[in-house]
């Protein structure tokens, strides 16, 4: 059985508990400390801008084919699904409602989204999300739906009436950005699982969303943050 989920944060995103025939992922799976040595709270230093980015000037900043390279597809945009979502056993999730819940995007309305599928394994996809807004904005909202995303190691989701299980784990964070969040999902139908990685860093005034397969996760996320900071 296949999963197709991306995003998702998609964090969020990623995004994320919508397991059914689309990928809408949400860019919020993740939690700002994770294994010790990555941190919610704020490092360094970013170009200063002038205030939040548009979405129009967020989809420039978004990985393309180029900064992929080869073997890389891009995906046509899936539309928005609205199934009945409903967490059982996550207070703390159940509460935050909306979005949050049913695997939308951020609530920020300055957003741009990209999803890719890599030719090297099989439903091996990956899909990044940039958000913007103040620091402050970004940091709290953020924060706010990671923690609750964190704050149950397990729970499930009725998406409809499919009942899907998830667990979270923690994972470390590259050293990127002002603020970084990580983790790995696993979502669990019918005895199938499949598991998503979650990375989400903040860079002044953007937040990049990089979800997918892990090994791709991971070999695209310092690039998308270069190019989610990169001021014209």
């Amino acid at each position: 059985m296949r999963f197709p989920i991306t995003t998702a944060l998609c964090l969020g995103t990623v995004s994320v508990l919508v397991l059914t025939a689309c990928s809408n992922g949400s860019a919020r799976a993740t939690n700002p400390t994770s294994s010790g040595s990555a941190s919610g709270r704020p490092e360094g230093k970013n170009a200063p801008a002038a205030g939040p980015l548009s979405s129009a000037a967020l989809a420039k900043r978004l990985l393309d084919e180029g900064d992929l390279g080869e073997g890389y597809t891009r995906k046509a945009e899936q539309p928005g699904r609205h199934d009945d979502v409903t967490v059982i056993g996550c207070p703390g999730l159940g509460e935050l409602g909306g979005d949050a819940t049913a695997g939308g995007g951020l609530d920020f309305p300055r957003r741009a989204k990209v999803s890719f599928t890599y030719a090297g394994g099989t439903g091996s996809e990956v899909t990044e999300e940039l958000y913007s807004g103040t620091a402050a904005e970004l940091s709290s909202g953020v924060s706010r739906i990671f923690e609750a995303m964190t704050s149950c190691s397990s729970y499930q989701v009725l998406v409809g009436s499919t009942a899907v299980t998830v667990t979270n784990q923690n994972v470390s964070v590259p050293r990127l950005g002002d603020e970084r969040w990580s983790q790995l999902l696993t979502f669990t139908v019918d005895g199938h699982s499949h598991v998503v990685k979650q990375t989400a860093v903040r860079v002044g005034m953007v937040v990049a969303v990089v979800s997918g397969s892990a090994a791709l996760v991971d070999a695209h996320v310092v690039k998308a943050v270069a190019k989610a900071r990169v001021t014209t």
